[in-house]
């Protein structure tokens, strides 16, 4: 196994040639781990967690991911990467001509399963985060807590190494969002390293856990 799903050294951030909105952060995220990342608006914690999922490169310092050094990957082998990262986007990401259900079962399709091969557990997840009568619907027709819920259910459903998490919560009622804590928290027993990006610190309050702090682009870590 190796030592760290993820390692940041020396890493600084900036797009075209404005100031660096990340500068200088140096962490590890460890297997089976759970952490918050958290600040105030604009301070860059949607920007790191694209660096997190490789859908950026750092302007600065070395990244890697589950021992491969980011600058060194080929683009051929990044897929193969990042399906060990599940991701949920805070504008949700899902395909409008896909039901609930061909959304959510999308990364196992992407990986060449066999739909008789994960059609129970795709429905059992989405059973669990309460959609299951809606599982023939498409997107434009779900509510924007239910879509929320299927862009969780299709980051889960691969059993990620990594879960990356941008407001997760955002717009669910507070029992719905425990209840889904619930669920990273399972996942990240299962052995699944966890970063929740999120401003809800009452959420945070009911985990004694780590915490990942942004402020005006320089990080503290509160193990």
């Amino acid at each position: 196994m190796d030592k760290f799903v993820i390692k940041f050294e020396n890493v600084g951030l900036r797009y075209g040639m404005g100031p660096e909105i990340l500068r200088d952060l140096n962490f590890q995220i460890t297997p089976g781990s759970f952490q918050f990342l958290t600040g105030p608006s604009g301070a860059g914690k949607s920007s790191l967690l694209r660096l997190l999922f490789l859908s950026l490169k750092p302007t600065r310092g070395l990244i890697s991911v589950f021992g491969n050094d980011t600058a060194s990957i080929l683009p051929d082998e990044l897929p193969a990467i990042r399906q060990k990262i599940g991701i949920v986007f805070q504008d949700f990401r899902l395909l409008d001509h896909l039901t609930t259900y061909e959304n959510v079962a999308l990364p196992l399709r992407v990986r060449g399963k066999e739909d008789v091969s994960y059609r129970k557990d795709v429905i059992e997840l989405l059973s669990w985060v309460g959609l299951k009568d809606r599982i023939n619907v498409y997107p434009p027709v779900l509510s924007g807590g239910e879509k929320q819920r299927a862009a969780i259910a299709r980051a889960l459903i691969n059993q990620p190494k990594l879960l990356l998490a941008d407001e997760p919560t955002g717009n669910l009622d507070p029992s719905l969002a425990r209840r889904l804590l619930r669920l990273f928290a399972e996942l990240n027993r299962s052995g699944t390293s966890v970063v929740i990006a999120t401003h809800d610190l009452d959420l945070m309050d009911q985990y004694q856990t780590r915490r990942l702090v942004l402020n005006e682009g320089r990080l503290q870590v509160y193990d």
